[in-house]
């Protein structure tokens, strides 16, 4: 890591309330339920990028064999575990030591080599990634400025960065927080509507920090059919980027 990153970008509050649901993380319909929810879309839109960004084919299983990924903020391991499957040497990172053992148990009993550390983007080392994930984080940490400048600091010359965040819209505020955790199944507590982000304010940093921001998709719900990939990015969204310098 640069000399300048902060020693952390944690912040203790928000590490302590995920660290309290790590025992109940891989249950679908547990405290962690909206995450499940939430990761088949994600992995579609990560898949798509990938593919895209390396020119790979949508039909290859392993797409990621030989590729260095990093999953920062990543809790108990729900996205970790679906990059190792598609061939990737994973590293997961994650401030609550709770979650890091939830984490580590489950990899385990799934036969995945997967590497655990506990902390944030001060673990992250000197030896670059390919790809660098971190979705539903940067609203938490305490200065997200230095969070993102480090995540680009880690990504390789040919990297390829996938964030995840919600908007900052009466939308998010209702669903979120008044409908979410209220009667949704998000536990009290988890969103602090005024550090989200929007996409512009996210691009800023990025921008600041050397990366091209090359995709924002917007990550809707739809009582019909769930949460959908589309263009109204006014609940949550999901963005790539990649060194500015790069094709």
């Amino acid at each position: 890591m640069n000399a300048s990153t902060p020693a952390t970008t944690v912040d203790p509050r928000e590490a302590a309330h995920f660290g309290a649901m790590a025992a109940d993380w891989w249950n679908p319909a547990g405290s962690s339920a909206m995450l499940h929810r939430l990761n088949p879309v994600r992995l579609r839109y990560l898949r798509a990028a990938i593919d895209r960004h390396w020119g790979l084919d949508p039909a290859e299983r392993r797409p990621l064999t030989g590729r260095r990924a990093v999953d920062v903020g990543c809790g108990a391991g729900l996205l970790c575990e679906p990059l190792a499957r598609l061939g990737a040497v994973v590293t997961g990172i994650e401030p609550a030591p709770e979650s890091v053992a939830a984490a580590r148990a489950h990899a385990a009993g799934q036969g995945l080599a997967i590497t655990y550390r506990e902390g944030s983007v001060d673990q992250l080392g000197d030896e670059p990634y390919d790809l660098v994930v971190s979705l539903e984080v940067v609203e938490h940490v305490a200065d997200p400025a230095a969070y993102v400048a480090a995540l680009a600091g880690a990504l390789a010359k040919d990297g390829l960065l996938i964030l995840s965040t919600p908007n900052r819209t009466a939308l998010s505020r209702l669903a979120l927080i008044g409908i979410g955790e209220t009667v949704g199944g998000i536990p009290p507590g988890t969103h602090d509507w005024d550090r989200f982000l929007t996409p512009e304010e996210l691009t800023a940093l990025l921008t600041t920090a050397g990366l091209r921001v090359v995709d924002v998709t917007g990550l809707g719900f739809s009582p019909a059919r769930g949460f959908t990939l589309g263009d109204d990015r006014s609940l949550n969204y999901l963005l790539t980027a990649t060194h500015a310098g790069s094709a």
